[in-house]
């Protein structure tokens, strides 16, 4: 009875038609994201509208200069600058290619090989990083200087004489070459091909291997058909990594190379520096941007594959 008798709980209040439910925290993401987003725009955003209206004006520095919509310092940059282009692409490709070439064995022993030893071999490669740009590429300097053990020793191999014949070196001199500048940006960027590739082949699961094995596969059919398409994404974006930079470096050829070896790093420095051509000097930064864009997109679709580490 005194069940029956006893009242019902309270129902709670019916929410009020057409008021949806308040959800708390929704514009947290947009909070967290806005610093993010005003450093993009103020230190990445407005530079480039800014230099993309310096590349359309005209006039002098003591003058000064307005902008006059002058597209035509875009067809006189390229036509006068353009064996330096040509120059970049080059030897950031050739950079780019011994990276990959140097940097994925590395990878490869750091990732399966390297053991207990893993850690001091990625802080090795990593170590560089510990000193500054230009100290790094000034000791290039006093490496590949002409009294130095490595120009004798490749003197008295003979190979300086190769070198020199495909117009790499000139002479019994490895500075002051497309070699010596080669050789800046490939040991320069080394580090940005190693990690990718170390993360990429890291993530592969060890029992593909095997199962290769157990189908009596050989280890350079499975290197082909297993390890090198599952790490496409290192390879992609550390080649990547390293070919950006160094079309657009311009300390390797300063320091490394002479007026025969001037990239368009270079120029741009000379432009805005030196002769004060800021109109020219925004046009050859804004052609270069859009070069890089062009063949880093061709490339990546061209890859086959979207994933990058």
């Amino acid at each position: 009875m005194a069940t029956l008798t006893e009242a019902p709980p309270p129902l709670a209040p019916a929410a009020a038609k057409g008021k949806p439910p308040r959800k708390r925290g929704r514009w947290t993401p947009y909070l967290l994201l806005l610093p993010g987003l005003l450093w993009l725009v103020v230190f990445f955003a407005l530079p480039m509208i800014y230099q993309a209206s310096t590349s359309v004006q005209t006039g002098s520095l003591e003058e000064g200069y307005k902008v006059t919509w002058h597209f035509a310092t875009y067809w006189d940059a390229l036509s006068e600058y353009w064996p330096q282009f040509l120059r970049s692409v080059s030897y950031a490709a050739a950079a780019t290619v011994l990276c990959l070439v140097l940097g994925y064995p590395l990878a490869y022993l750091i990732a399966f090989r390297a053991g207990r030893w893993r850690n001091l071999i990625m802080i090795l490669v990593i170590a560089p990083f510990f000193t500054s740009f230009l100290i790094r590429t000034l000791a290039w300097k006093t490496i590949l200087a002409d009294s130095g053990p490595v120009v004798e020793v490749l003197n008295t191999l003979h190979v300086l004489d190769v070198t020199s014949w495909l117009g790499w070196t000139s002479g019994d001199r490895v500075l002051a070459t497309p070699l010596a500048v080669v050789c800046g940006l490939t040991y320069n960027f080394l580090p940005f091909m190693v990690l990718p590739l170390y993360t990429s082949l890291e993530r592969i699961d060890g029992r593909l291997h095997e199962a290769a094995g157990d189908l009596y596969a050989r280890p350079v059919t499975t290197f082909r058909k297993v390890t090198f398409p599952l790490s496409m994404p290192g390879v992609v974006s550390g080649t990547l990594l390293t070919f950006i930079p160094a079309a657009g470096d311009y300390v390797n050829a300063e320091l490394l190379g002479s007026t025969d070896t001037r990239m368009i790093g270079n120029v741009i420095q000379t432009q805005f520096l030196r002769v004060l051509d800021y109109p020219t000097a925004a046009a050859l930064s804004f052609i270069l941007m859009a070069a890089i864009l062009f063949m880093v997109t061709f490339y990546i679709r061209r890859s086959g594959t979207e994933d990058l580490v």
